[in-house]
């Protein structure tokens, strides 16, 4: 399916979900609930704090993530899912669940196709 552009119309939205900040960031705001800035980097190891906040904005312009600023000193800001978040959440647990259950058959079909392709590489060195 493509659209006048000649790009699939869902192919922006596929690349969201499968970068691994939006999917960690998601994950993190489904299991709390409410969470701020601090909060959330400190369960996604790894993420930049420029890299947090981008990822955050992205989210909270595709419709998935709100942001909430509370007029105090310090200001307070916190993240939550919307129910299009929620919904998406759903769906990326379930994948999580899918890859748990079948990680041993993925480790193994890689054991059997690298020690395929090892075979290949040194019958041609001979």
């Amino acid at each position: 399916m493509e659209s006048e552009g000649g790009t699939c119309p869902i192919r922006h939205i596929l690349a969201r979900f499968s970068d691994k900040w939006s999917t960690l960031s998601i994950f993190h705001l489904g299991d709390a609930g409410t969470l701020r800035f601090n909060e959330l980097k400190k369960r996604i190891d790894g993420v930049s704090q420029r890299m947090l906040t981008v990822t955050l904005r992205t989210l909270e312009r595709d419709g998935l993530v709100t942001r909430r600023i509370y007029p105090e000193i310090p200001p307070r800001v916190e993240y939550e899912l919307t129910d299009l978040g929620r919904s998406l959440l759903v769906q990326i647990i379930e994948l999580g669940d899918w890859a748990s259950n079948h990680s041993k058959q993925i480790v193994e079909a890689r054991k059997r196709f690298d020690a395929r392709e090892h075979r290949a590489i040194d019958s041609t060195l001979v």
